[in-house]
């Protein structure tokens, strides 16, 4: 195990590797974050390409991350994060849709509950999980940085969609449940990331 901090428009992230791949991305007070002294000694030379690939998110160049993730929780757990890696960016999902994608339509409140836990902020993108009226709810960094996050998606134009628009229905995949299912994962309905927020 080892750690590293950087600063981002979110405030400080704490970045934590264990077996050559991430296994932590954690904001400060963020709900569920494990003791500091559980994260090894700081290193970051091991932490090259994340800082990189979050400076190019944070600069609106990325949409997709490219890093090894060491995704640590219980198998429902790490199902729920699994999903939540095919929702694109600039879109959202509800927890009773995600739930209802995974085959569990009941489930929706330990979806929330697995979706709180998630050990990887941002690159496996809890944020883009909402109520079902389009409310923030929950969020383990907070309720005004998964506003920020949301924005911030929704203004950055990406291939084929412009700023402030959620782009189409991605092609050739198959809708199910008001989500698009890609090789047993899904993918968010396209949907404005700002409607339904708060002012």
């Amino acid at each position: 195990m080892a750690h590293t901090t950087v600063d981002s428009p979110v405030g400080p992230l704490t970045l934590v590797a264990a077996a050559g791949a991430l296994s932590g991305l954690y904001m400060t007070d963020q709900r569920y974050r494990p003791a500091q002294e559980s994260f090894g000694p700081e290193d970051a030379s091991l932490f090259g390409d994340v800082i990189a690939q979050l400076e190019e998110y944070f600069a609106g160049r990325l949409t997709e991350f490219d890093v090894p993730l060491d995704l640590r929780g219980t198998p429902f757990q790490r199902t729920v994060w699994a999903a939540l890696l095919s929702v694109p960016y600039g879109q959202t999902v509800s927890y009773g849709e995600l739930a209802a994608a995974l085959g569990r339509p009941t489930a929706a409140r330990a979806v929330g509950m697995a979706n709180g836990r998630n050990p990887i902020s941002i690159i496996v993108p809890c944020h883009r999980v909402v109520g079902s009226t389009g409310d923030l709810t929950g969020y383990g960094g907070g309720l005004a940085r998964k506003r920020q996050l949301l924005e911030f998606e929704a203004q950055t134009p990406t291939p084929g969609r412009s700023a402030g628009r959620s782009s189409g229905r991605p092609e050739g995949l198959f809708e199910a449940e008001g989500l698009f299912e890609v090789g047993g994962l899904f993918e968010g309905r396209s949907a404005d990331p700002r409607a339904g927020l708060p002012g």
